[in-house]
C-alpha cells in the first residue's frame, strides 16, 4: 500500500471512530437530527462550511478551472460564501422557529399541500446531492487506488452510508469540525508545493490557453446567477437550514453564519489554482481528475495524503449532511404526516433505515451520471425554485395567503424543472426563471386572496419557547 493510501486509511478510520463515539451521545431523535440544539457559533461555522465545501467546491472547481472556466471557477465558491452571508439576514427567524425541517415551517403557514410538495422536492434533490459527493469521493479513490470508477462509486457509497448512519447530527457536526480545518489547512499548504513542482507561477501561466486567467471569464450574469442560486438553496435547503435549527441560540446562529461566509470566500480560489496547475502540467487528462492528478503527480506523499484527505473530508461531510437532511425530511414531513408519527425510539430506528435507503439510491444515481457540477446545479435548482418565495415570505411577513404559498411552490418548481430540461432559454438560469415565477405567483395570489395564514411560530412549540440550559455546549 502506498504512503498516500496509508494516510487516507488512517484518516478514514479516525473519522469512523468519531462517528462511533457520537453514536453513544444519541438518545433521542432531537439528538440525531439536531444535536440537541446545542451547537455554538464555532461549531455552526465549521459544520456549515464543511457541508457546503463539498465535491463541487473542491474536485468540481478544480475540474472547471482545468476546463472552460479557468481561474474564474473560484467564483463558484465565492458566490457560495456571499450566499451564506445573505442567509445570515434570516438566521434569527430560522432559529426562533424552533422547527426541524423547512417543510414544517411551510406547513405551519400554508398547510399540508405546500408541505408535501416541498418535502418530495427536498428528498429528491438531497438524494441527488448525495450522489454528487459520492461521485467526487469515488473520483479520488479511482485514481489513487487504480480501481475502476464504478467499483469506486459502490465502495464509496457503502462507506458513506455507514459513516452517516452512526451518529446523525452529532456525528456529522463533530467530524465536520475536524474536517473543516483539515480542508483549509490541506489545500493552503498544497498550493505552494504544487506551484514549485510545476516550475513556478510564471511557468504555469505561460503554458495556459489564452483567457484561462480571466478573473471573470464565466461572465457577470453567471456570477450573479450563482449568488442568487446559493442564497436560495442555502436559505431553503434542509442540509444548511438544519444547522441553524441546531444552534444553541439566535446569536450563535448569526455569528456562525457570518464566520462561515468569510471562511468560504477566503478558501474559494485555492482549488481553482490547483486546476490551473493541472491544465499546465496535464492538459489532456479528464478534467474531473485534475485535483487528484496534481496531488499524486506533483506533491510529496505526505502532502498528497493530506490534500486528498482534505478532499475526502469535503465530500464525505457534504454527503453526510445531504443524506441526513433527506432522512429528516422524510421521517418528519412525509412519514409523520401521511403514515403516522411513531414514538421517539421507533422514529430513531426509522431515521437510520431511511439513511440506508437514501444512500443506496444516491449510489445508483452516481453510477448512472458521473457529472459533478451539472448535477449539483440541477439539484440546487429543483429544490430551491419552488419553496423559495413561500419560505422567505413566511419568515418575513406576519400573515400571508395560504393559497399563494401552495401555488408559488408548485409553479416555481415546475418552471425551474422545465427551464432546466429545455436548455435554459434566452440564457436565463433555471433558478432565476423558477424563482421569479414563484415570487410573481405568490404576490399576485396574495393580493387577491384575503385569507391569511397564521404566524410561523403559532404552532407548537412557540417561537420563543423556554428551553433548559444544555449541559454541554459547543
Amino acid at each position: 500500500m502506498s504512503p498516500v493510501a496509508i494516510i487516507l486509511v488512517i484518516y478514514l478510520a479516525a473519522m469512523i471512530g468519531i462517528g462511533v463515539y457520537s453514536k453513544r451521545r444519541v438518545s433521542s431523535t432531537e439528538d440525531y437530527h439536531l444535536a440537541g440544539r446545542r451547537l455554538g457559533p464555532i461549531m455552526i461555522a465549521g459544520t456549515l462550511a464543511a457541508t457546503e465545501i463539498g465535491g463541487g467546491s473542491s474536485v468540481g472547481v478544480a475540474a472547471k478551472a482545468h476546463g472552460d472556466w479557468g481561474l474564474s471557477a473560484g467564483w463558484y465558491v465565492v458566490s457560495a460564501g456571499i450566499g451564506i452571508l445573505l442567509v445570515t439576514l434570516i438566521a434569527p427567524a430560522l432559529r426562533r422557529s424552533m422547527a426541524t425541517t423547512v417543510p414544517e415551517i411551510l406547513a405551519r403557514r400554508y398547510g399540508k399541500g405546500s408541505q408535501t410538495v416541498t418535502s418530495v422536492v427536498s428528498v429528491v434533490s438531497l438524494t441527488a446531492l448525495t450522489a454528487v459527493q459520492i461521485t467526487a469521493t469515488a473520483t479520488i479513490a479511482s485514481v489513487l487506488g487504480g480501481v475502476e470508477m464504478r467499483t469506486a462509486i459502490v465502495i464509496t457509497g457503502i462507506g458513506t452510508i455507514i459513516y452517516t448512519w452512526l451518529g446523525g447530527m452529532w456525528s456529522v457536526t463533530l467530524t465536520d469540525f475536524v474536517q473543516f480545518f483539515l480542508i483549509v489547512f490541506g489545500f493552503a499548504i498544497a498550493v505552494p508545493f504544487a506551484l514549485n513542482a510545476a516550475g513556478g507561477w510564471a511557468s504555469v501561466a505561460e503554458r495556459l490557453p489564452e483567457g484561462q486567467l480571466g478573473f471573470t471569464k464565466i461572465g457577470w450574469p453567471t456570477i450573479v446567477g450563482l449568488v442568487v442560486l446559493y442564497f436560495m438553496t442555502f436559505s431553503t435547503g434542509q442540509e444548511a437550514v438544519q444547522r441553524y435549527f441546531s444552534a444553541k441560540s439566535v446569536k450563535a446562529a448569526v455569528l456562525g453564519s457570518l464566520l462561515c461566509g468569510v471562511f468560504m470566500s477566503v478558501y474559494a480560489f485555492i482549488p481553482a489554482i490547483i486546476g490551473l496547475i493541472a491544465k499546465a502540467e496535464y492538459p489532456d487528462i479528464v478534467s474531473n481528475n485534475a485535483l487528484v492528478q496534481v496531488s499524486v503527480g506533483l506533491l510529496p506523499p505526505l502532502l498528497a495524503g493530506l490534500l486528498l484527505s482534505a478532499v475526502i473530508s469535503a465530500t464525505l461531510s457534504s454527503a453526510s449532511g445531504d443524506m441526513l437532511g433527506a432522512a429528516t425530511v422524510y421521517v418528519k414531513d412525509i412519514h409523520g404526516t401521511f403514515i403516522g408519527k411513531p414514538d421517539d425510539k421507533r422514529e430513531l430506528q426509522l431515521s437510520r433505515l431511511v439513511i440506508i435507503v437514501v444512500g443506496v439510491i444516491a449510489t445508483a444515481i452516481a453510477l448512472l451520471s458521473q457529472a459533478i457540477i451539472p448535477l449539483l446545479v440541477f439539484a440546487f435548482t429543483i429544490r430551491s425554485t419552488g419553496p423559495f418565495a413561500a419560505f422567505i415570505f413566511a419568515l418575513a411577513w406576519r400573515k400571508t395567503s395560504r393559497l399563494a404559498g401552495l401555488l408559488s411552490v408548485i409553479v416555481g418548481t415546475v418552471v425551474g424543472f422545465v427551464w432546466e430540461f429545455t436548455g435554459q432559454p434566452f440564457g436565463v438560469m433555471s433558478v432565476i426563471a423558477g424563482s421569479v415565477a414563484g415570487v410573481v405567483v405568490f404576490l399576485v395570489v396574495h393580493l387577491i386572496d384575503k385569507q391569511r395564514g397564521r404566524l410561523v411560530g403559532d404552532a407548537e412549540p412557540p417561537i420563543e419557547a423556554p428551553q433548559p440550559e444544555p449541559a454541554l455546549q459547543y
